[in-house]
């Protein structure tokens, strides 16, 4: 007789309890797999946008600085010039640039102050006008600048000078405000000139430019020099357009008398003369 197995239910509840057990614990793991991924894929995206936002503003700041010197350069093509080919003008404008510990030029100083004077001995001005930091005792560019000048063979008389052309925007509002000069040609370094010719021509002076790059500069001093003009040129346009700050003044200094002053003087010289 065939013996019949009855089955063990006990074990096969036992069996299945397990294998709920295990699918159950399988299910947890790869959920929290699946929430870890869901995390690391929203982390990835937030560093993806942080990355962009951080190119973005970049990029922006970038082209925002950029497009001052942009402005200036394009203002300033049709008014820069070399030495031969520029056009006379009264007055010359050299600006400072620094000085050593002993109060020497610094070399970019003295190619301006070269510059000037080959511009005077050409006939192409009538007066330097040096202006500079004075702000100290100890720290003179005008005087430094006129030191090399008479150096090179320029006549005191006809150099005159600014003591408080501590930036750009200052040597220009002085030189029409003080000085009160109309039409000048500008000497600085290339990297200069399109910012000097843009503010001094926006705040009244009808001015030109002739470089003054002598030399072969260094090319860090070369990088170093850009990136600062890059951010100055910013300020320059604020300045100018915005602000308008009042620079140090002082009573009118003119390096030309007035055609009709000296017109309205001589009347009344002869009248004087006829009265005797």
């Amino acid at each position: 007789m065939r013996q019949e197995v009855s089955p063990d239910l006990n074990g096969l509840s036992e069996l299945f309890g397990y294998r709920s057990l295990v699918e159950s614990g399988l299910m947890n793991n790869l959920k929290q797999k699946q929430a870890g991924l869901n995390v690391l894929q929203w982390a990835g995206r937030i560093v993806k946008m942080i990355f962009k936002l951080i190119i973005i503003t970049g990029v922006s700041a970038t082209l925002v600085l950029l497009l001052g010197r942009v402005i200036t350069s394009i203002y300033a093509q049709s008014r820069i010039d070399t030495l031969s080919e520029i056009e006379n003008a009264p007055t010359a404008v050299v600006f400072g640039a620094g000085l050593w510990r002993d109060g020497s030029p610094t070399p970019v100083l003295r190619d301006r102050v070269k510059t000037a004077a080959d511009l005077y001995f050409s006939g192409k001005v009538e007066k330097l006008l040096m202006s500079g930091d004075n702000r100290y005792v100890e720290y003179n560019e005008p005087a430094a600048m006129r030191s090399y000048a008479l150096q090179l063979g320029v006549p005191d008389e006809a150099i005159v000078l600014d003591f408080a052309g501590r930036r750009t925007y200052d040597t220009c509002y002085r030189a029409r405000n003080i000085f009160e000069v109309e039409r000048v040609i500008l000497v600085t370094q290339e990297f200069h000139l399109p910012r000097a010719v843009y503010v001094c021509n926006a705040l009244g002076v009808e001015a030109h430019g002739t470089p003054a790059d002598q030399r072969q500069y260094r090319r860090g001093s070369l990088v170093y020099w850009n990136i600062r003009e890059t951010l100055a040129t910013l300020v320059a346009l604020w300045e100018v357009h915005i602000t308008q700050p009042l620079p140090v003044l002082g009573d009118p200094e003119p390096i030309f008398i007035n055609t009709r002053v000296y017109a309205e003087l001589a009347a009344a010289v002869r009248h004087r003369w006829v009265c005797e």
